[in-house]
């Protein structure tokens, strides 16, 4: 992801897991190898583990990086493979416009390094919630029980 940082571009690199939550993630001032490695070693360092799969976008830099640091997992690329990768930029977008963009990259990485964790936590996703506690079951059942303690019927 591209990020302008005081009329420079920043590329905001990030690990996402199979449900979508960030891992980690890297503010860089350039897209290469050295970018890549970064945020693998960082990741590995983090996690303690080597990933079951690597699931990236088309850019050669992540192959590369792989090789360097010899991980024996399957790589995946292809198009809308990394779907949730790119998904989750999209609380980094709404972050960024209402604070005006960020003012430099350390107070970017510094944010974005707490936001993560933070929208980790409080975002319910679709997928992981059951069908019958459904958000518009959950309201009609309040408004009913408001009317029930006022004494005015439902029907």
């Amino acid at each position: 992801m591209v990020v302008a940082i005081q009329g420079t571009r920043m590329y905001l690199w990030r690990a996402v897991d199979s449900e979508g939550e960030v891992l980690d993630l890297l503010v860089q001032p350039k897209r290469d190898t050295a970018a890549a490695l970064r945020l693998m070693r960082k990741l590995l360092k983090k996690q303690g583990y080597a990933p079951d799969e690597l699931v990236t976008d088309k850019l050669g830099f992540y192959g590369a990086a792989r090789r360097e640091l010899r991980l024996s997992c399957p790589h995946e690329q292809g198009l809308r493979k990394n779907n949730r990768a790119e998904n989750s930029h999209q609380a980094v977008r709404r972050r960024e416009r209402k604070q005006q963009r960020f003012k430099s990259a350390r107070s970017a990485q510094r944010f974005l390094s707490m936001h993560a964790p933070v929208h980790n936590t409080f975002n319910l996703q679709r997928h992981l919630i059951p069908p019958h506690t459904s958000e518009l079951q959950g309201r009609g059942g309040a408004s009913l029980e408001g009317c029930d303690r006022c004494g005015v019927s439902a029907s």
